[in-house]
């Protein structure tokens, strides 16, 4: 079907170079007063000031779409959430609320073992529906493009499980799902006395289980005292190129290992967290082709200093917005949400948090030549937001304020009426 999208008050196309943005990249958002955009077979065919779009000859033919005086711009890409599980964490919610640490609440059976005990519990269809339920929460908040992890099953069997359901939720669409499997989130209870066998389960069983099924395209790791090792996460990471999967990583979240400049030498896509990260990282950072994705949800959530994406994004590093949304330390699925607190909690520009949760959110997934921004030839996603000034999205918070979002060309959420 094709579109003519018009009357849009401002049109941010993040036009620019097909890679993550940089440094004073960042503050370039494309913007045009009065847009509008062609959309034909699920791409983009032109976006940007409405008389030289509505001269492009197929334009004549389109059916209309009034975006009546509102924002446009891509729809966010969410390079990192966890949203395959079976139930919230309110009990370890209620411990934290209480001053109980992590180890507290792991001696009690919460934390992360606890969600594992319940996706393997849970059937195939039962964790299928739960991200469906979810897949349209995040349609609704604007996301169009949503990282999956695995991580919440530790046995081959279970992981294999989450990472079918992950499959099957992405082909029905329409929310699109790039699955990462993150077997080394944790060692399970059974084998807490055999790290060494775990990790060799992961390298010689899982990964290739996974690489035959083609069920994900990354492999991640926490590497993190009590969690990970450098040395265990390198071995997994070893194992994951030969099966033909590209890394990304938990880096430096909870203390500094240097997980993070084995990750650079393994050549990751994305680092994540890097709350504390220091100055010979931003350095290293800077001149490495890896993204840095930031997910201050979390640290909002735990009550955690912040990433420090300001002298991150000033040392010329490449830097990504995601929500983190997981039942322990980040239920939030709102990219909205994370815009303000990266604004106002970790002085991020408005403009430097957009182009975060949308280009240089692609390149974390290793999209950045398809998605992310409204060019000719990508995929044509894209949101129109009740506001008049883009300044407004991480300016209001507490409600979703999407008019409607569209994916690949076909409108698949309206929170009001538009003309056909």
């Amino acid at each position: 079907m094709r579109h003519l999208i018009i009357n849009c008050s401002q049109l941010l196309t993040m036009a620019g170079p097909a890679r993550a943005r940089r440094g004073a990249e960042m503050r370039s958002v494309g913007l045009v007063p009065e847009g509008a955009v062609l959309v034909d077979g699920g791409k983009i065919l032109a976006a940007g000031p409405r008389g030289l779009v509505q001269a492009h000859e197929l334009a004549s033919s389109a059916r209309l779409i009034d975006a009546g005086g509102r924002v446009v711009l891509p729809g966010f890409v969410d390079s990192h959430t966890h949203p395959v599980f079976a139930g919230p964490r309110l009990k370890d919610f209620e411990s934290r609320l209480q001053g109980k640490g992590y180890a507290d609440i792991a001696a009690e059976g919460g934390g992360i073992l606890s969600t594992v005990a319940g996706v393997r519990a849970a059937g195939r269809d039962s964790l299928v529906a739960g991200l469906r339920r979810w897949a349209g929460r995040f349609l609704e908040c604007g996301t169009t493009t949503v990282e999956a992890k695995s991580g919440y099953g530790l046995d081959l069997d279970s992981e294999l499980k989450m990472l079918r359901a992950i499959k099957a939720v992405g082909e029905a669409g329409p929310l699109e799902l790039v699955a990462t499997f993150l077997g080394a989130h944790a060692v399970p209870g059974e084998m807490k006395g055999d790290r060494e066998g775990y990790d060799e389960s992961l390298c010689a069983e899982m990964l290739p289980a996974v690489a035959r099924e083609k069920l994900a395209v990354f492999v991640d790791a926490f590497c993190e005292k009590g969690f990970f090792t450098v040395e265990e996460t390198r071995r997994v990471f070893r194992a994951a190129a030969a099966a033909g999967l590209k890394p990304k990583i938990h880096a430096e979240q909870l203390s500094r290992s240097g997980s993070l400049a084995m990750a650079l030498e393994a050549g990751a896509v994305s680092a994540d967290h890097l709350d504390c990260v220091d100055d010979s990282d931003l350095a290293r950072l800077a001149k490495a082709g890896t993204v840095a994705a930031l997910v201050p949800g979390s640290n909002y959530f735990l009550a955690k200093p912040y990433p420090p994406a300001r002298r991150l994004i000033d040392a010329g590093a490449a830097v990504a917005l995601a929500t983190d949304f997981n039942p322990g330390s980040c239920p939030c699925w709102d990219m909205r949400m994370i815009l303000s607190i990266a604004c106002t909690q970790m002085r991020m520009t408005p403009e430097e948090a957009l182009v975060a949760a949308t280009i240089n959110g692609a390149a974390a997934l290793g999209l950045e030549r398809s998605h992310g921004s409204l060019e000719p030839g990508r995929a044509a996603d894209l949101v129109c937001w009740e506001a008049e000034d883009y300044r407004e999205l991480p300016y209001y918070f507490g409600a979703t304020r999407a008019a409607w979002t569209m994916k690949r060309g076909v409108m698949v959420h309206s929170g009001r009426e538009y003309r056909l």
